[in-house]
C-alpha cells in the first residue's frame, strides 16, 4: 500500500517540474512536417512574430468567383504555429461565392462584419444546413464537412473566418474535380454529369483531359 502511495506522489512531484513551453513559433528556415513548423529558438523569437497586419487590406476579387480569402495561417502568420488557431479575411464582390470546399484540419467559425453572406454545410447524412447572415452573425462549419459561402446582397460583403488549426487545410470541390487531369469519362462515370459539360468546366477551370 505503501509503495503506490509513494508513486503516486513522485509522478506528481515529476510533473510539477515538468518544463512547459509557452509557445512554438514557426521557424522557416526548419521543414514543415505533419506536425506543423518546427519551433524557433526562443533567444530568436520577437513580438513581431506575434502581430499580424495583413488583414487590414482588402483581397481582389476581380477573378471567376469574385472572392478572396486572405489567410493568417502558421504559414504567414508564425505565431499561431503550434496554439491549435488561426484566422483568414474573407472578401466577396457583388455575386462573389466561395463554392463548396472542406478543411480536413480544423473546424471553422465564421464572423460577419459587413454586408450578407448566404452560408451553409452539407452533414456527413447529407443534411444541408443553410442561413442568411448580416453583420455581427456567426457561424460554425464542423471538421471536414463540405460548406460554402455566396455574398447575399448586391454590395461587398466581408467576413473573419477563424479556424481550430493554425494549418487547416483546403480543398474545393470543384477544384477537386475539374481542375486537373483526371479523365473525363471518369467523372461522368462518377457525377453522372454529361461529358460536354464537364469539358466546359475543365476549360473554365484550367483542367485537362
Amino acid at each position: 500500500m505503501i509503495f503506490p502511495i509513494f508513486f503516486t506522489f513522485f509522478l506528481l512531484l515529476s510533473s510539477s517540474h515538468a518544463s512547459v513551453q509557452d509557445f512554438c513559433v514557426a521557424d522557416y528556415k526548419a521543414p514543415d512536417g505533419p506536425a506543423g513548423y518546427s519551433c524557433k529558438k526562443p533567444a530568436k523569437v520577437t513580438v513581431n512574430d506575434f502581430v499580424y497586419s495583413g488583414l487590414g487590406i482588402a483581397g481582389n476579387t476581380t477573378n471567376i468567383i469574385k472572392a478572396a480569402v486572405t489567410p493568417a495561417f502558421a504559414a504567414q502568420f508564425p505565431g499561431v504555429n503550434g496554439l491549435g488557431i488561426s484566422l483568414a479575411r474573407l472578401d466577396l464582390g457583388p455575386g462573389g461565392v466561395i463554392p463548396f470546399h472542406t478543411h480536413p484540419g480544423a473546424s471553422e467559425v465564421l464572423l460577419v462584419v459587413q454586408g450578407i453572406i448566404i452560408a451553409g454545410f452539407v452533414a456527413s447524412d447529407n443534411t444541408p444546413y443553410l442561413r442568411t447572415l448580416k453583420k455581427g452573425d456567426i457561424m460554425v462549419f464542423p471538421q471536414g464537412l463540405l460548406h460554402f459561402q455566396v455574398n447575399g446582397g448586391g454590395t461587398p460583403a466581408l467576413a473573419f473566418p477563424s479556424f481550430s488549426s493554425p494549418s487547416p487545410g483546403l480543398q474545393i470541390l470543384d477544384f477537386a474535380l475539374f481542375k486537373n487531369d483526371l479523365a473525363t469519362e471518369l467523372i461522368a462515370q462518377t457525377t453522372f454529369l454529361d461529358a460536354a459539360q464537364i469539358k466546359k468546366l475543365k476549360g473554365v477551370l484550367g483542367g485537362t483531359n
